[in-house]
């Protein structure tokens, strides 16, 4: 049997290892992903995408242990609203209405504005209009609206306040597009490096056309965002690997 002296600086060893104050027995973190290509996706079961990449890359230089698992949407903000621990999730935008929920990283990703992705049957009514608060007027016309996310706190109100008949659809913007293409809803509003991606790998974009009208919002900047429990000192992680890893903005 070890002699009392030396059982003692043992025992403080263990109990310092499993103390997440010192960094060296961080929690698991869940890290949710919906699919977005070019930001997120996976292609032939391997998951791709530059935003999915930075994210792995900023957890790892972190030092952080990270489980990455794809999630829908809505299932993601559901369980932020109920409370889940160790929970995070990458690529969203800062509204007023999910600060009570997550703390928010610094900026992980900054887009350029939306464009507007209009169906092959709505193509003249659509450009006949040269503003989008004048497209947002027209009652002929069937807006295409991703349920379940922000388009920033601009064009949700745009959208909320639009006179067009709306077609809501708990899918991916990928799916959406498809509908637009297959004359489902007339327009939709898409991320623009989005459509970029969407038109060089998809065929049955061709037959949509994106056009850009006066009024479009900025873009704006996404963020990593983290449940109320993931620590300080895990969140001061997460933004110290994102300042090295994120370009800075053009001034």
């Amino acid at each position: 049997m070890l002699p009392l002296k030396n059982i003692v600086p043992l025992f403080l060893a263990a109990a310092l290892a499993c103390d997440p104050s010192d960094g060296r027995a961080e929690e698991t973190l869940t890290v949710a992903w919906r699919n977005k290509p070019p930001h997120q996706y996976i292609e032939n079961n391997v998951e791709k995408g530059i935003l999915l990449d930075r994210a792995k890359e900023a957890f790892s230089e972190a030092h952080l242990p990270a489980r990455f698992v794809e999630e829908p949407a809505k299932r993601i903000w559901n369980n932020f609203a109920i409370g889940s621990k160790n929970y995070c999730s990458i690529g969203w935008y800062r509204i007023p209405e999910r600060e009570s929920l997550v703390q928010y990283s610094a900026v992980f990703h900054s887009d350029p504005p939306h464009t507007l992705l209009v169906s092959p049957a709505a193509i003249a009514p659509v450009t006949a209009h040269k503003t989008l608060a004048s497209l947002l007027t027209d009652e002929s016309l069937t807006m295409g609206v991703v349920d379940g996310v922000s388009y920033g706190p601009e064009l949700d109100a745009l959208i909320k306040r639009s006179k067009n008949r709306i077609e809501r659809s708990t899918t991916s913007p990928m799916v959406m597009a498809q509908m637009i293409s297959a004359n489902r809803a007339s327009f939709m509003f898409i991320d623009r490096e989005d459509w970029e991606f969407l038109h060089d790998k998809e065929r049955s974009m061709q037959g949509t056309t994106q056009i850009d009208l006066k009024g479009m919002p900025q873009g704006l900047d996404r963020y990593i965002v983290c449940s109320k429990d993931v620590p300080a000192a895990a969140m001061k992680k997460i933004n110290q690997a994102l300042a090295r890893l994120v370009p800075q903005k053009k001034i």
